[in-house]
């Protein structure tokens, strides 16, 4: 059965560079009621400030996807491959 989860309702952190909310069970937020949806584990919203971002990291097993809103995201992986992504692209 589906529902509706306000966006208040999710998990939230903020990092001061990544300010990020968790739809499902992430990182330091758990809620048992929320652990993922079949075989989807993680929907987060994440805000990165610029010039800022994440270091590369593995990440063994799982598909990522990235959809720009607003400004752009450079992106490197540990297979060499990369690029920028901007507002209506997804990587």
């Amino acid at each position: 059965m589906l529902s509706i989860r306000k966006s208040a309702d999710r998990g939230h952190a903020d990092h001061g560079w990544l300010d990020t909310y968790h739809t499902f069970s992430f990182a330091d937020y758990h809620d048992p009621d929320h652990m993922g949806f079949r075989h989807l584990r993680v929907i987060n919203e994440d805000v990165v400030q610029p010039d800022q971002g994440f270091g590369q990291h593995p990440h063994r097993d799982m598909e990522i996807l990235t959809w720009i809103l607003e400004g752009s995201l450079e992106h490197k992986d540990s297979m060499k491959s990369g690029g920028v992504i901007r507002p209506g692209e997804m990587q």
